[in-house]
């Protein structure tokens, strides 16, 4: 995972903060369903819950339009996440796929680029 390409999918909102969809986030970590990234989620938000951070500061739960095959629309779930949160995310996918593994390193990368810009 490139840094353009996970800053490619961020949006901001009306506050204007920065967060990132799950459903986008998914198709990135190369999760063909949503629902086998759920669980993900889930060791996430627990994990959030045990660094002693509010969890719903990090995974707002949302709701979507989208449109569907016939024309017409229906409401999907989502979250609006946290850059924390897709860290942690990514700390918490399946190990097995490929974009798991280079998204834990971007996250690692850029955790040490912060922390030898904060030495300076």
């Amino acid at each position: 995972m490139t840094n353009n390409i996970f800053e490619q999918i961020k949006k901001i909102n009306e506050y204007g903060q920065e967060y990132w969809s799950a459903r986008d986030l998914c198709k990135l970590l190369g999760y063909t369903e949503y629902g086998k990234f759920l669980p993900a989620i889930e060791r996430a938000k627990e994990s959030c819950k045990n660094s002693g951070q509010n969890i719903d500061d990090h995974f707002a739960g949302v709701s979507d339009m989208v449109k569907i095959g016939s024309g017409a629309e229906r409401t999907v779930e989502d979250y609006s996440l946290s850059r924390y949160a897709c860290y942690l995310i990514a700390q918490n996918g399946d190990p097995r796929k490929e974009e798991i593994a280079l998204a834990q390193t971007y996250f690692v990368i850029q955790t040490r680029k912060q922390e030898v810009q904060q030495q300076l």
